[in-house]
């Protein structure tokens, strides 16, 4: 099949979204679809699903010109779209999550379980996929509920496959596995869009690419003539820096020190601290326990022994509520699920954390609110209509920025930041970067949580590495590069000369 979109238009009132973008994607080819966050990506693969209707323009398929009503007629034309969020029913097993909707009956009308059963089998034999369809979905690991979106698609005889951020919260071992899944794929002549801002894993999966920028195709081409830093300066419009962020640090008082902090089965013996001024990075692999450490230490999570001391003093902190008051912010990884309220609108979002430190005899402070927004907003660089637009109108990349202004509005002593860059694009992150490294420079203490070495390496001033919940071992300086983090994040020891080494 060859998927052709001419001239495609497409505005929200009177903000224009797509500007005449023109793509053709074919069958047995993988091409990824880049952009910064706002550039216009899933307003484009909306239309082509059938989720949203273009303005102006034409789609063909095999140059036969069709109109997508919903996204039931665009699946019907063999076109299937992997969201970043699964959509996956946990408490179903998979062979009933393959036929959810197209369910097979017997002539009495009953569910033909034996059948979706067998045809899931056949369709897992001729995909090399080794799942028992009767597995339940929430007893799979990320990578193989993305393989059950794919084959899912391929149950319904799907062409062309979008896929949306589908490595977002993957390991490196999981995303091999969905690599190879697409690499099947394209040997039985399936064609793939492509969309993420892992810019390595674009040049490791992918043929050709196509760049958006503000609404316009920009570049386009094969991966093969390319570099990431030539991917990166046509998504932002100039050559992005890779150096690490050196800065002069001036260290003050200490903030947060810890102690022998234990949560049975989760991490163990946890013992480190943090000054004022310092950028500290925290890593391993997935699994390792940070996320439920630092959840623990905002008040989220059990401690069953332990001690923490904010600023000297030892601290009871047994709620997110007393964690603020005593100047603990906390960004999660899941912005979906954790950060953001998708009910509200951008600037209830935005500041919901600051709404008892602007209000006076009960009534909130609405225009000091929408100063300290305002301030973060132009500082963030964040692409957004009004205020009382839903935080759902904006891009992925763009609520974590909103999330990321909610705690900076609370002026925090400590800010801790679970992978702050999670599914934002190559500009967001040097914006998100710069701020990180402001707030230091403003006497904060920040933590970052991230699974990227790369990202550890170019802003912290030093590293954890933790290994199944503990801390394998600290490096800076020179020791701080990716040799050794996987070293210990991998279970093994540095040496004292700070290499590794067992």
């Amino acid at each position: 099949m060859i998927v052709e979109m001419k001239n495609i238009k497409k505005s929200f009132g009177s903000n224009s979204v797509l500007k005449d973008v023109s793509i053709q994607i074919k069958g047995g080819e993988i091409c990824a679809l880049l952009g910064e966050n706002g550039a216009g990506k899933s307003t484009l693969m909306n239309i082509l699903g059938g989720v949203l209707q273009m303005d102006e323009g034409t789609i063909s398929l095999d140059g036969k010109q069709v109109e997508f009503g919903n996204p039931a007629e665009s699946q019907e034309a063999g076109i299937a779209f992997i969201h970043q969020e699964l959509n996956l029913i946990n408490d179903l097993p998979i062979f009933e999550n393959m036929f959810l909707g197209r369910e097979l009956k017997t002539k009495r009308g009953t569910l033909d379980l034996e059948a979706m059963i067998h045809k899931t089998e056949d369709l897992f034999k001729q995909m090399n996929v080794h799942l028992n369809p009767k597995t339940m979905v929430r007893d799979l690991d990320a990578s193989y509920k993305q393989i059950v979106e794919i084959c899912r698609a391929m149950m319904m005889n799907a062409s062309i496959i979008i896929m949306d951020e589908p490595t977002t919260s993957l390991t490196d071992q999981e995303i091999e596995r969905v690599f190879t899944m697409m690499r099947t794929l394209k040997a039985n002549n399936v064609g793939i869009i492509f969309i993420s801002h892992k810019l390595n894993e674009v040049m490791q999966i992918c043929e050709r690419f196509i760049v958006l920028r503000d609404g316009k195709l920009v570049e386009e081409g094969n991966v093969s003539e390319v570099t990431t830093d030539d991917l990166a300066r046509f998504m932002v419009g100039y050559d992005v820096r890779t150096e690490p962020l050196l800065r002069e640090k001036k260290l003050g008082d200490e903030v947060l020190r810890v102690e022998g902090l234990t949560s049975n089965g989760v991490f163990r013996n946890i013992g480190f601290s943090i000054r004022a001024g310092e950028i500290l990075g925290v890593t391993g692999l997935l699994g390792d326990g940070r996320s439920e450490l630092f959840q623990s230490i905002f008040g989220a999570g059990i401690i069953s022994a332990g001690r923490i001391f904010l600023n000297g003093n030892e601290a009871d902190i047994s709620s997110t509520t007393q964690a603020i008051k005593q100047g603990i912010a906390y960004v999660p990884r899941n912005r979906k699920e954790n950060a953001i309220i998708k009910d509200m609108n951008i600037f209830e979002n935005a500041s919901i954390v600051t709404w008892p430190r602007f209000r006076k005899r009960g009534v909130i402070h609405r225009q000091k609110h929408e100063e300290v927004f305002t301030k973060h907003r132009t500082a963030l660089r964040i692409k957004m209509g009004k205020l009382t637009d839903s935080i759902n109108s904006l891009s992925g990349g763009n609520q974590q920025k909103v999330v990321l202004a909610k705690w900076l509005a609370a002026d925090p002593k400590l800010l801790i930041l679970d992978n702050p860059t999670q599914g934002v694009d190559v500009g967001a992150k040097e914006d998100i970067y710069d701020i990180i490294l402001q707030l230091a420079e403003q006497n904060i203490a920040v933590i970052v949580l991230s699974s990227e070495g790369q990202e550890i390496i170019r802003v912290c001033d030093r590293a954890l590495v933790m290994y199944h919940g503990a801390i394998q071992g600290e490096l800076a300086g020179k020791a701080m590069n990716e040799q050794n983090i996987m070293h210990l994040a991998t279970g093994g020891k540095l040496n004292q000369a700070g290499g590794g080494g067992i």
